[in-house]
């Protein structure tokens, strides 16, 4: 039998296999899951004014060439999240997803300066994310971790200010993050807000190596001394940065359907993750900003499947690296590596 045959047949033959696999993600901008029915119905909730009329509209809207085509339309979109009930809302639509979508441990991230700066409460945000989130885990099994990112696009002096409001809900947050725009706004520039964050007890992570070279990456290790590289993938140009991460194990949070979406990559059959995979790299598999991307969990490993073949090996290590590079518990660890020996 032709090879071009076993593969589209073992293909074809893993889709319900992905659905059901279970998962772990630790790259998701929860206000990148406000799905378009929900953009309007808390617009009307909330009487604020849309540039669209419908929700075909949106969807038409979603078409993008560079990362900044979506910031903008994601800045826009979350002015309609003002009360801690869509925090919570927001939030706990995602949860439902991914108790569909058979997804155990999520670590997701919030902008709270998106929302601090139009005047909603550091504390009507954080509330609201962390009520669905405790509910996550009474009510759907869902465990989780929260991460607070700073914008990268505005000053040091602002990230301080917002890590300042963190303080009285430490008890909330995990870590810290940095994310949007990365072109002229490298890693370094926030140097001191994240020591002080490390001060504080926080871990840290970010966004590097996306639209931005291996250099950024290089710098989110060095100097913002990170537990996870957010993206990464342009790391496959550094063959010195390639063997430090493959030694080291330190952890890319890799999302497909984003990174074909915003142009990193022409196709998804153009992606390097499963060749950063071969290398020996703890990549992992995650959903970004599901809404406007096209997917979440299992649509992203289908993808993989789809384009790049992924194999049921490839994708059990891609889940065991999710595992593994969390910021769950030893235990909650175990847990959820048992969860997937048992159905692999």
């Amino acid at each position: 039998m032709p090879d071009s045959i076993i593969t589209k047949k073992t293909s074809i033959a893993s889709a319900n296999w992905l659905a059901l696999l279970p998962k772990v993600e630790l790259h998701l901008h929860l206000e990148g899951s406000l799905e378009p029915q929900m953009l309007f119905d808390l617009a009307i909730r909330n009487q604020v004014k849309l540039p669209y009329q419908n929700v075909d509209e949106v969807k038409k809207a979603f078409q993008f060439t560079q990362l900044q085509d979506f910031l903008d339309i994601y800045y826009q979109a979350a002015q309609v999240l003002v009360t801690e009930q869509d925090f919570y809302d927001l939030t706990w639509a995602y949860l439902l997803k991914c108790k569909e979508q058979n997804v155990c441990h999520v670590e997701p991230f919030f902008d709270p300066q998106t929302h601090t700066d139009r005047g909603i409460a550091f504390s009507t945000v954080i509330n609201g994310i962390d009520r669905a989130l405790q509910d996550g885990v009474e009510k759907l099994n869902i465990t989780s971790e929260l991460i607070m990112c700073f914008l990268r696009h505005l000053s040091e002096e602002e990230a301080f200010s917002t890590l300042t409001l963190a303080t009285a809900h430490l008890d909330k947050i995990k870590a810290v993050g940095l994310d949007s725009s990365e072109c002229g706004h490298p890693p370094e520039k926030f140097s001191r807000v994240f020591a002080k964050a490390r001060e504080l007890g926080l871990l840290t992570v970010a966004h590097a190596g996306e639209e931005g070279p291996a250099e950024y990456i290089w710098t989110a290790i060095n100097d913002l001394r990170v537990s996870r590289v957010d993206h990464g993938v342009n790391a496959i140009s550094d063959p010195k940065l390639i063997d430090y991460l493959a030694k080291t194990r330190m952890p890319l949070t890799v999302c497909p359907l984003s990174n074909t979406k915003l142009k990193v990559f022409d196709d998804m059959s153009d992606h390097n993750i499963l060749a950063l995979l071969a290398l020996g790299v703890c990549v992992t598999v995650n959903s970004d900003d599901p809404s406007y991307f096209g997917g979440y969990m299992t649509e992203n490993f289908e993808a993989l499947a789809d384009s790049l073949h992924l194999n049921q090996s490839q994708a059990r290590k891609l889940v065991e690296n999710s595992i593994t590079a969390s910021f769950c518990s030893e235990q909650r660890k175990y847990e959820l590596l048992t969860i997937l020996t048992q159905y692999v």
